[in-house]
């Protein structure tokens, strides 16, 4: 590796902002296996979870392809490959986008209700067991505003 003089020098983490550093990465990677692992008992990825889950927070089930790639944090691209196999599924269907001719929406079907009635309570409870329960309301508290701050700007 070359050094470029002009280069601005590096910031480097001092001992404590590494270990927080790394507390918070082994944090999100417990929870996110835990849950992960509870969901593909029940048949399901992460993905799908948060597809179905988000699309059933509109009343018809719907949503353009590209508002749930922004909302998931997703390229359309990825999304939409994603999207193919919950199709492939009976989960969701893709609709011609009446705003979009380019674009296209995501339905929850009627099968992809079923398999979120079924799951919610499920994901709930573990949602519960590697996250929630395990912190007091106080931290909860403290955990959400903090991640407010860090969304902040997504």
């Amino acid at each position: 590796m070359s050094t470029n003089e002009t280069a601005p020098p590096v910031d480097w983490l001092t001992p404590d902002e590494d270990r927080a550093w790394r507390a918070y990465l082994r944090m999100v990677t417990a929870v996110q296996v835990g849950v992960a692992q509870d969901l593909a008992a029940l048949g399901l990825s992460e993905p799908d979870y948060e597809v179905l889950s988000t699309l059933s927070e509109r009343e018809d089930g719907t949503s353009t392809l590209h508002e749930q790639a922004a909302k998931m944090g997703w390229s359309r691209s990825r999304l939409s490959r994603h999207a193919s196999r919950m199709e492939a599924r009976g989960l969701i269907r893709r609709a011609p986008d009446p705003t979009d001719g380019r674009g296209c929406l995501l339905v929850l079907t009627s099968a992809g209700w079923d398999v979120l009635r079924d799951a919610a309570p499920s994901h709930v409870t573990s949602v519960r067991r590697h996250f929630v329960d395990r912190l007091t309301p106080e931290e909860l508290a403290t955990l959400g505003r903090i991640a407010g701050k860090l969304s902040a700007d997504r």
